[in-house]
């Protein structure tokens, strides 16, 4: 079976991975109030959880990047092409299983754009979680 991921379908992850990083600091401090929880850890651990959070949103960045700006290349069966996909499905999927496993227990504010923002950003994440992991099974040549 010969099946190619279109590009405009990796260009629109990559929109989508770039739309969490930008929105990603509004979520933490309007949603979960993070910044005041954060407040209440030693000053070390303040800076790590912020260091943490600019590498999840560097991270969502870049790799909305990497799909925009080179959509092909991500598919092209090479090794850094299968290295870089993997990579970015292993991140996606552990971000799904981790919302799936855990985040459920905790609640969001109620408000209805909390609500629909939420199934919205979960969303987002299957659909990168898909797309990045049909183009790894794709550069391994399994389909």
């Amino acid at each position: 079976m010969n099946f190619t991921i279109p590009n405009w379908l990796i260009i629109l992850g990559g929109c989508g991975q770039i739309f969490t990083a930008l929105i990603y600091p509004y979520i933490r401090h309007q949603v979960f109030d993070w910044y005041n929880d954060v407040k209440q850890l030693k000053p070390l651990n303040q800076e790590i959880a912020k260091t943490y959070g600019r590498y999840i949103q560097g991270l969502n960045f870049s790799f909305g990047l990497i799909a925009i700006l080179i959509p092909e290349d991500l598919k092209n069966q090479t090794h850094l092409a299968t290295a870089i996909t993997g990579l970015i499905a292993a991140y996606w999927v552990g971000k799904v299983a981790t919302q799936i496993a855990y985040y459920p227990m905790y609640q969001i504010p109620q408000k209805l754009h909390f609500k629909i923002g939420s199934y919205f950003m979960n969303t987002l994440f299957i659909l990168f979680a898909v797309v990045y992991t049909l183009l790894l099974l794709h550069n391994l040549k399994l389909f």
